[in-house]
């Protein structure tokens, strides 16, 4: 028994022994690997043109990464968006007198919403229906009637308050669309609302206009004819005021658009001007449309669509004080060609109220600037992560 189990652990010891021509191998790999350093082979040719052919292309690779990664990407630094808030307040004020009633705008009238964000509505032209009321009526009414203004320039004329006057148009000649026309009742189908239409069909046709007559509030709104010049010509003379507050967390970093030059008396008596006044934050109206390519009556009119971009590039390589804002001004949309489908900015807004216990109110299609304030911040800063992945990356090109 001693002798089996003497001749089964040889057994088992020969089975996982390592044979010495494998083990041989395994450090003679392992010592190679550590004590061992090996290089490509260079062949030297002596030819003028595969020289200079050589030269021109590691010439062409220093130039890539001098010029194009280091200087303009600035491959050795890190970069970092920035997160701002925008605050804005308009100021002004323009006088109209319509039908005898005078009234002074301010920008509690013009300004919706008037919360002072980054985006907002300058209404520079309406047309108003006054009285209306839940009750039937044609959809093309009679002007004679109705209770629309045409702005007209008077000659009183003071800045930067416009003095204007409003011209009634009476006519007892209907100005049908053709949208709503109907010739029998049977063109208006009881209880049908067509999509070109402002109320629910009662199935009769009105003789006297041609066009169905409908439940909704009286009576509908006429909006065919835009007053020209606009009602509010005075917002030209309008001024902006834009703060900008911007932060870059990745170099904690926080800067506004009110820079150490921009102080109190500074800021009391400067208006921009892109030669001039650079990092003015207040803004005339007139300027900013003619900034941005428009020209202020036609898109007063109908109203437009003005982008104003706040562009921050930072080098904090440098003084922190060179970090300053650049105002660019763009036409969104505005001024349109004959024929288009879609031309301005327009909405509508109503006042409610109640007159011997009937709900009324007046309806203001309002024409106006949408003015959207955009802020674009990219900060730059040394780091020698990128410096060195630039530097490797070059090193590996000339490598080939």
């Amino acid at each position: 028994d001693g002798r089996e189990g003497t001749s089964a652990s040889q057994d088992r010891t020969a089975l996982y022994s390592v044979p010495p021509k494998m083990k041989s191998y395994i450090v003679e790999a392992v010592s190679s690997f550590l004590f061992e350093y090996e290089t490509p082979r260079q062949v030297l040719v002596r030819n003028r043109r595969v020289g200079i052919a050589c030269r021109l292309i590691q010439l062409g690779v220093l130039g890539y990464i001098i010029g194009w990664v280091f200087i303009y990407e600035k491959g050795y630094q890190n970069e970092d968006t920035a997160i701002y808030s925008v605050f804005t307040k308009m100021k002004g004020v323009a006088y109209t007198q319509i039908s005898g009633v005078e009234k002074v705008w301010d920008m509690s009238d013009y300004v919706f919403p008037d919360q002072g964000g980054d985006s907002f509505v300058v209404m520079t032209n309406f047309i108003i229906t006054f009285g209306q009321t839940q009750s039937k009526c044609p959809e093309v009414k009679f002007i004679v009637n109705s209770i629309q203004a045409f702005c007209h320039i008077s000659t009183l004329r003071s800045s930067p308050i416009l003095h204007q006057t409003s011209q009634w148009v009476q006519d007892t000649v209907p100005l049908p669309d053709g949208k709503n026309n109907c010739n029998s009742d049977a063109d208006c189908e009881t209880g049908q609302i067509k999509r070109t239409g402002n109320g629910h069909m009662t199935g009769n046709c009105v003789n006297t206009t041609h066009t169905c007559e409908i439940v909704t509030w009286c009576p509908v709104e006429d909006d065919r004819q835009i007053p020209n010049p606009p009602c509010l010509l005075a917002a030209e003379n309008f001024t902006l005021f834009i703060k900008n507050s911007i932060t870059f967390p990745e170099f904690k970093v926080d800067r506004s658009n009110l820079v150490e030059s921009v102080d109190a008396s500074y800021i009391k008596r400067c208006l921009y001007h892109p030669a001039t006044d650079p990092l003015c934050p207040i803004f005339k109206l007139g300027d900013i449309v003619r900034l941005s390519g428009f020209n202020f009556t036609e898109v007063a009119r109908v109203g437009g669509s003005i982008g104003v971009l706040i562009d921050w590039e930072c080098d904090l390589d440098y003084s922190i004080q060179n970090c300053k804002p650049k105002y660019k001004f763009h036409g969104l949309y505005g001024s349109g060609t004959t024929g288009q489908a879609s031309v301005g900015y327009n909405f509508r807004k109503a006042n409610y109220y109640v007159e011997d216990k009937v709900q009324k109110r007046t309806l203001m299609k309002v024409f106006g600037l949408r003015i959207e304030v955009i802020v674009h911040g990219l900060a730059r800063k040394f780091d020698i992560i990128p410096t060195l992945t630039a530097i490797g990356s070059g090193v590996g090109i000339f490598g080939v």
